[in-house]
């Protein structure tokens, strides 16, 4: 197994400036889940890894190696793109051991290879299929069956299951967590969904215009998460926002129609804020508040209220009750003012106190 080394690596193209200086380490036989909104620079870097893209700046360690201009055949990597890119006129079982065969591999080792791999996948009783006829989950197992062939230090993953419905989607979440659980092999995935990254990973790098916002466990991120980003961007449903004030030493809410004893120090008399509150550390109150329903999405063991308020701003509440889904009437709010995160409004940044 190899780590992976990143050392202020920049990417530009032309004078565009994509990914600026990030340093990050993944250590030996690591799960790490690159994430963040279209556009954030996940993608790009973890072609970097691979060598696909060539580096602007700063370098780039496998293993201990510095990597940055060597070639992608000779990085020790494997990649497993989006689209299966699997060859239509081979069986599953040539389409695995290709790549073997084009580096010269004897016929005997390319076999047990591909027996190896197929019964970590549960491909044996497929190997003399073609891709087409094959469903879309199959199709992504067999490509990274050939990755597994080719016994990488390092497997790189670029949105590997964009293309599958929900329910493959989370069936091949535990066939690629199962593997790394087996094999033990350094993973690198890319993805923009964060409950893929919640369920996956045991390290997240939160992404953001070509800077890192924060790296670090699934529930780290979601407990003390260190701005408002990634405030925003783990956990399903969001977590609510609301703009409040520090006024006569307590947090002013407008949404809320009152103030709030602060669960950290406050800065100065009149700072602009935003108070972040998940979902599931709301409870519904009363008939009556200052909140009205818009809607109400049922899901069977756990429900969604969609409220809006006076001001303008949207909440979701998650609760147990099952409610009307056309919405209507008003309703208030109760919650521990222990779960209040705060932010600044001025830059996002997390009060801490």
């Amino acid at each position: 197994m190899s780590g992976v080394t990143l050392e202020k690596i920049v990417k530009k193209y032309g004078d565009v400036k994509v990914i600026h200086g990030v340093d990050l380490v993944v250590e030996p036989g690591e799960f790490c889940v690159f994430v963040g909104p279209s556009g954030c620079g996940k993608s790009t870097l973890l072609r970097m890894i691979a060598g696909l893209e060539e580096t602007s700046g700063g370098s780039i360690r496998i293993g201990g190696q510095d990597v940055t201009h060597v070639e992608p055949a000779e990085r020790g990597i494997a990649m497993v793109f989006q689209t299966y890119a699997l060859y239509p006129h081979m069986t599953v079982a040539e389409n695995m051991g290709f790549g073997l065969k084009m580096n010269g591999h004897p016929k005997e080792d390319i076999a047990a290879k591909v027996k190896e791999a197929a019964q970590i996948l549960k491909l044996e009783p497929l190997l003399n299929r073609k891709p087409a006829a094959l469903s879309g989950g199959q199709r992504q197992r067999v490509a990274i069956g050939r990755a597994i062939t080719r016994g990488p230090e390092v497997f790189l993953f670029d949105e590997p299951l964009s293309n599958l419905d929900a329910e493959l989607r989370v069936e091949m979440r535990a066939e690629i967590a199962r593997l790394h659980r087996e094999i033990g092999a350094t993973m690198i995935y890319v993805t923009h969904d964060q409950v893929e990254a919640m369920t996956m990973a045991d390290k997240i790098v939160v992404l953001r215009a070509g800077y890192i916002e924060q790296v670090g466990r699934p529930m780290d991120l979601y407990d003390d998460p260190d701005n408002r980003f990634v405030a925003g961007f783990i956990g399903s449903p969001s977590m609510n926002f609301l703009a409040a004030t520090v006024s006569g030493g307590k947090l002013d809410i407008p949404a809320l129609g009152q103030k709030f004893d602060s669960p950290v120090t406050l800065p100065p008399e009149g700072t602009a804020l935003e108070i972040g509150i998940r979902p599931n550390a709301l409870e519904l109150s009363g008939t009556e508040g200052p909140f009205s329903i818009q809607m109400a999405e049922n899901l069977g063991g756990v429900s969604y209220a969609h409220l809006s308020a006076s001001t303008g701003e949207r909440v979701v509440v998650e609760t147990d009750q099952r409610l009307e889904t056309s919405g209507g009437g008003t309703v208030g709010l109760n919650f521990d003012p222990a779960s209040l995160y705060l932010f600044r409004a001025d830059n996002g940044a997390r009060v801490r106190g």
